[in-house]
């Protein structure tokens, strides 16, 4: 099985799969699930699905397939397998699948796993066609593990939200020696105001870990001259805590910047038919990416079969609060009542870096703890 499982994850983390080209690996892992005795095929959002039984009682095993960009070449050094999506998060999900093939599936269980497209792009198109599923039959999973590292002995609770903002200012130009800020000089100003906003939100809130700040970043910022004017859009993302919604942060980003009079168009059509492409003074504001903060709880079967199977194996189990995102924050709150966590070997630092790589007996000994874990679930609930 641990040569299998190997194999498994090196041809999956050779196989380029960038948001939105995941279609090679998805037929790839579809193949692999159903040679392991899985029902297995390519849904309608391009994820590879393979379900092992078929009773009524659902554990779904959810993981993404697709990948952050850049090339680095596989190869397997000592223990240590290089490649782009090894730990994130081609690595958990290729525990998912092994580990799924190997247990027993008593007859009221099914087992799904997916290797889920358009996680990294903001989408979440293959969780949210799962989500849409269940909803249509009216079925809710018995528990849902999401395919993220965590290193084989911790276990993830929660995921912060998120809301992402493209800011576009148009303002005439002005001599630089004249007493008037300039264009760029506007934009510096906005992300002033935006990081000022969100400092005194946090302080309003007494938030004071990573988990409970309201966390603005500036991704980029450009500018250009064009006639009379100047050009500048600010790139922004937010990682938001429990006590801000998307739509709380939309109010605050209108009052934090009253005084410039933003608007919020619907779409670019919008925005396009308003000004008839005159340039004219004006502040838009386009939101995207919108995920709530979501954190499951402790008291349920999925995380004491976790902690039960990581003590057995001689480990000390722990809890994580990520401050990015996952499919998670597309699941949790699609069944609130539902079992939900994120397991998976790999260091998370290495995510989206150069370096990534997974060692390769932490990888097995997770498969080992997922089938521990899937036997509990399986054989011990009384549901």
């Amino acid at each position: 099985m641990e040569t299998r499982a190997v194999e498994l994850l090196r041809r999956l983390v050779s196989i380029p799969s960038l948001s939105g080209r995941e279609q090679e690996a998805s037929r790839f892992l579809a193949e692999w699930l159903e040679r392991q005795g899985a029902r297995a095929f390519v849904d309608e959002a391009g994820s590879a699905v393979g379900q092992f039984g078929s009773g009524p009682r659902e554990i779904l095993l959810l993981g993404h397939i697709d990948t952050f960009p850049g090339h680095i070449p596989v190869r397997i050094e000592g223990n240590i397998l290089h490649g782009r999506g090894s730990v994130d998060a081609k690595g958990p999900l290729c525990a998912f699948a092994a580990a799924a093939g190997e247990v027993e599936i008593p007859d009221r269980w099914k087992i799904t796993v997916v290797g889920a497209v358009e996680e990294e792009c903001a989408t979440s198109k293959g969780a949210r066609h799962i989500v849409a599923q269940r909803k249509k039959a009216g079925a809710t999973p018995f528990c849902c593990l999401i395919g993220e590292p965590s290193h084989w002995d911790r276990l993830t609770l929660g995921y912060k939200g998120r809301l992402l903002a493209e800011i576009n200012l148009c303002a005439p130009l002005a001599h630089s020696g004249g007493p008037e800020m300039l264009p760029a000089e506007k934009g510096v100003e906005l992300w002033r105001l935006i990081s000022d906003g969100c400092r005194a939100r946090n302080e309003q809130n007494g938030a004071s870990s990573p988990f409970e700040c309201l966390s603005p970043s500036l991704r980029s910022i450009r500018s250009r001259d064009d006639d009379c004017y100047g050009h500048v859009t600010l790139s922004l993302g937010f990682r938001l805590p429990a006590w801000e919604s998307p739509e709380e942060l939309r109010s605050d980003l209108a009052d934090w910047l009253r005084d410039w009079k933003p608007v919020f168009p619907a779409d670019r059509m919008e925005a396009e038919s308003r000004t008839e492409g005159s340039p004219e003074p004006k502040l838009e504001i386009f939101l995207s990416g919108d995920e709530v903060c979501w954190k499951g709880n402790k008291s349920n079967p999925l995380v004491q079969s976790f902690l039960a199977a990581i003590r057995q194996s001689g480990g000390q189990p722990r809890f994580v609060l990520k401050t990015g995102t996952s499919d998670l924050n597309v699941l949790g709150p699609a069944f609130p009542q539902m079992p939900i966590a994120a397991y998976g070997p790999g260091d998370s630092s290495l995510d989206h870096t150069p370096d990534e790589c997974l060692d390769l007996s932490e990888y097995q000994r997770s498969i080992e703890i997922l089938k521990e874990v899937l036997k509990k679930l399986m054989l011990s609930s009384a549901v």
